[in-house]
C-alpha cells in the first residue's frame, strides 16, 4: 500500500537530512560523554520509545493478507450494493486473529478466531468484522468488557485463570452455544486457511426497489475445514507459536492462494419479526433448513503484506462501515460494536487512522470532520461548516432511510424476549446431540473436563449444571470425568507428592 524509498544512498533523519552515522554516537573523544545535540541519536531513541501502538484489547494476535472478491452469481434482487453486483471484482484485506491472547501468545490456543474483512469498494470501504463461528458469547454489549476481562488475567498474579472464565460463562447462560463450539473441534482450527468465516450478526440488505431483507454472511473455505487435536495444538504452541501466521504467509508465497466462497442466508423482512429464533440475537444461528444458503462469489487471498506494521497492525476495521445497499439490524451487539470498534482504532492508531494507506478508501473522501492528530490529507481552504454559500456540497436527505427498521416502545433495561423455540441452551444441545459425531462428543467431554481442572467451587458445580442444562447426558459425563481425574490425582503414587 506504500511506496518504498530508494536504497544505496545512505540514511537520513526523519526530516530527510543526511545522517552521518547509524553505528556511532557523537562523543567528546573516543572515551568521552555522549553529547545531547547528537540529533540523530536523540531522534532514534525517541522514536524507538514510541514504536509500539497499543495492542488491540481483544484480537491482539493475528495477521492477514490482501486479495480480491469476485461476484459470480446474481444477488441484485436482494441488494443494490455496487460491489455485490454480477461480475464485480473488488480489492480487499483479510485479518485473522485469536480473541483472548496478547501479541505474544501462541496461534494455537483454544479460542475463537477473528475473521475481519475490508472491501475497498467504489462507494467507500465496507468492513465485515466476524469470527470463525456463526455466533458469539453474549448478546448485549454491556457484557462485552466483562467477558473479555474474564478471559484475560487475574489482577494479583497476572495469570490466566479457569475459575474466572467459567464463572463468567456459567453466570451468563446465553454463552452456552458459543462455549460448546469453542470446546468442540471448531475451537482448534488446523490453519486459518482451513476454517470458515461468518459475519456473525444479522445485517440488512436493500435492493433498488427499496425492498428489505435480513442477511447472514457465511464464508466457506475451499481448502476444507480441518482441526487440530488438543495434543497437536499444545505441541505447536511450544514449537512454533506463529504456526498460523507462518502457514498463511508461506502458502501465498508458494502461489497456493486460499479462497472462500461467500454464501448468504436471506430472511424476508417481515419474517424476521416472527421467526422461531430471534435473528437479532448473536448467540443463535438461523437454520439452513428454514433459510438455505445462496452463493454470492469468491474471496481469494493472493498478496502478502510488504510491511506488517503498516498494512496489518495499522489496519482498522469497524462494522460501522457499511455501503449503500447494506445496513445494520436491531442486533444489540452489532449496534454496540458500531460505536466501539471505530472508537478503539482512534485510540489505538489515531484520530485520522482512516487516512492511513491501508485504511484509506479508493474513492474520494469529502467529509466535514476536520483536523485532529496526524491530519495528512487536509481539505485546503474548504468551508468547515454547512450549509454554506460558497459552493461546497453537503448531504441533506430527509425522510425515512432505506436501510432502517421500525422501533417503538418504552425505554427499558431488559434482555431480549425469547421466541417460540428459543432458549439459551437449546441450540447448544442441538449442536452436541445432532451435529457432533460420537468421536467428537468423546473429545468434547475430554476437552471440557480438562478445561475445568483447577476450577474452584462454587464455580465448578455451576459448570456441571451449565452442561447438564445443555444436555443431561453430556453434563453427567463431564462431571464424572472431572471427579474421576480428581480421585486419580488423590491416590498415592498417582501424581500427588505424598510428603505434602
Amino acid at each position: 500500500m506504500t511506496d518504498s524509498m530508494p536504497h544505496g544512498t545512505g540514511s537520513t533523519t526523519q526530516a530527510g537530512i543526511p545522517a552521518v552515522s547509524d553505528r556511532n554516537s557523537l562523543t567528546t573523544g573516543p572515551d568521552g560523554a555522549i553529547v545531547l545535540h547528537d540529533h540523530h541519536l536523540v531522534e532514534t531513541l525517541q522514536h524507538f520509545n514510541r514504536m509500539n501502538v497499543p495492542e488491540r484489547r481483544p484480537h491482539a494476535k493475528g495477521s492477514g493478507a490482501f486479495g480480491t472478491f469476485e461476484v459470480t452469481e446474481d444477488v441484485s434482487k436482494w441488494t443494490k450494493a455496487d460491489f455485490l453486483q454480477p461480475g464485480k471484482k473488488t480489492d480487499m484485506l483479510a485479518r485473522f486473529s485469536t480473541v483472548a491472547g496478547e501479541l505474544g501468545s501462541p496461534d494455537t490456543w483454544r479460542d475463537v478466531r477473528g475473521f475481519a474483512l475490508k472491501f475497498y469498494t467504489e462507494e467507500g470501504n465496507f468492513d465485515l468484522v466476524g469470527n470463525n463461528t456463526p455466533i458469539f458469547f453474549v448478546r448485549d454489549p454491556m457484557k462485552f468488557p466483562h467477558f473479555i476481562r474474564s478471559q484475560k488475567r487475574l489482577p494479583d498474579s497476572g495469570l490466566r485463570d479457569g475459575t474466572m472464565q467459567w464463572d463468567f460463562w456459567t453466570q451468563n447462560p446465553e454463552s452456552a452455544h458459543q462455549v460448546t463450539y469453542l470446546m468442540g473441534p471448531r475451537g482448534l482450527p488446523k490453519t486459518w486457511r482451513n476454517m470458515n468465516g461468518y459475519g456473525s450478526h444479522t445485517f440488512m440488505w436493500v435492493n433498488e426497489a427499496g425492498e428489505k431483507f435480513w442477511v447472514k454472511w457465511h464464508f466457506i473455505s475451499n481448502q476444507g475445514v480441518e482441526f487440530l487435536s488438543n495434543e497437536e495444538a499444545e505441541a505447536l504452541a511450544g514449537s512454533d507459536a506463529e504456526a498460523h501466521r507462518r502457514d498463511l504467509f508461506d502458502a501465498i508465497e508458494r502461489g497456493e492462494h486460499p479462497s472462500w466462497d461467500l454464501y448468504v442466508q436471506v430472511i424476508p423482512y417481515e419474517e424476521g419479526k416472527t421467526y422461531r429464533f430471534n435473528p437479532f440475537d448473536v448467540t443463535k444461528t438461523i437454520s439452513k433448513k428454514d433459510y438455505p444458503r445462496h452463493k454470492v462469489g469468491t474471496m481469494t487471498l493472493n498478496r502478502n503484506p510488504k510491511n506488517f506494521f503498516a498494512e496489518i497492525e495499522q489496519a482498522g476495521f469497524s462494522p460501522a462501515n457499511v455501503v449503500p445497499g447494506i445496513g445494520m439490524s436491531p442486533d444489540r451487539m452489532l449496534l454496540g460494536r458500531n460505536f466501539a470498534y471505530a472508537d478503539a482504532q482512534r485510540y489505538r492508531i489515531g484520530t485520522n487512522f482512516q487516512q492511513l494507506p491501508v485504511n484509506r478508501p479508493k474513492n474520494e473522501v469529502h467529509t466535514y470532520n476536520f483536523e485532529g492528530n496526524m491530519w495528512y490529507h487536509d481539505s485546503g481552504d474548504r468551508r468547515t461548516y454547512v450549509p454554506n454559500s460558497f459552493g461546497d456540497s453537503w448531504s441533506d436527505e430527509t425522510g425515512p432511510v432505506d436501510n432502517g427498521w421500525e422501533d417503538d416502545g418504552a425505554l427499558v433495561r431488559e434482555s431480549q424476549a425469547l421466541r417460540a423455540d428459543d432458549g439459551d441452551f437449546v441450540q447448544a444441545g442441538i449442536l452436541v446431540r445432532e451435529v457432533f459425531s460420537d468421536a467428537e462428543r468423546d473429545g468434547f467431554v475430554e476437552t471440557v473436563a480438562g478445561a475445568l481442572d483447577g476450577v474452584q467451587e462454587p464455580v465448578l458445580s455451576n459448570a456441571f449444571q451449565y452442561w447438564k442444562n445443555v444436555d443431561a447426558t453430556i453434563g453427567e459425563r463431564i462431571e464424572k470425568a472431572v471427579k474421576d481425574a480428581a480421585q486419580d490425582n488423590s491416590v498415592p503414587g498417582m501424581g500427588v507428592d505424598e510428603d505434602k
